[in-house]
């Protein structure tokens, strides 16, 4: 029992190991590639755990060939279009000019109510609005409404608004967060004082962001 517990420990962290060494890419986009790196890796992984009598090494060296090979991969894709074409396929266009692309369609295999679906979860319920509809390589579809029907933008409204930056957690769960604080003009005086001002306590804050304007907001914990 105790070495069972080892093995899927280290495995467990043999695997976050793998997803931190090919990047943010893995987890936030999944093209073919890593689905293919994704069902072998957790194959591999448990078959090790309920396999006892297998020797580690038989589980390390093909997860460190699949992460060589993906990395190798991704290296070419990045200098060789044709390659990463190949890989990770084109973007296409199921409406072109408010047209829908009906070719496309049985191309992809999308059903109307599909692309309906799709439409209807980025909040659009009319297509006649869809001026171009694009299915990305991941799967995921991007949308650019007709011009009458996109929401005006403050240039065209001849409106300026101040950039006040990005809002940057200060305090999380009642602990001081400084990572950020360059990005929003935030020093530990300075907290030190809004903290004060507004009668608070860092430790009885759940969450406090603050921005370049030393715009704040914060959420107590509850009791």
């Amino acid at each position: 029992m105790l070495i069972s517990i080892i093995r899927t420990i280290l495995l467990y962290f043999l695997v976050l190991a793998t997803f931190r060494l090919l990047g943010k890419r893995q987890i936030g986009e999944l093209q073919p590639v890593d689905l293919v790196l994704t069902f072998l890796l957790s194959e591999l992984l448990s078959v090790s755990i309920q396999d006892m009598q297998a020797p580690l090494l038989h589980t390390l060296v093909p997860v460190a060939l699949l992460v060589g090979l993906e990395i190798a991969m991704s290296v070419v894709s990045m200098k060789s279009l044709r390659m990463r074409t190949l890989l990770q396929g084109n973007p296409l266009f199921v409406i072109r000019n408010g047209k829908l692309d009906q070719k496309q369609l049985r191309r992809l295999r999308f059903t109307v109510d599909d692309l309906l679906e799709e439409l209807r979860k980025k909040d659009i319920f009319d297509i006649s609005e869809v001026q171009y509809a694009i299915v990305e390589t991941d799967g995921t579809l991007s949308v650019l409404l007709k011009p009458e029907a996109r929401t005006p933008q403050n240039a065209a409204l001849q409106i300026q608004e101040q950039d006040n930056g990005i809002p940057c957690v200060v305090i999380s769960d009642g602990t001081v967060v400084d990572t950020d604080f360059k990005t929003c003009a935030m020093t530990p005086e300075k907290l030190r004082n809004i903290l004060r001002k507004n009668k608070l306590q860092a430790n009885a804050l759940l969450l406090m962001t603050a921005d370049r304007s030393g715009n704040c907001f914060w959420i107590k914990k509850e009791n």
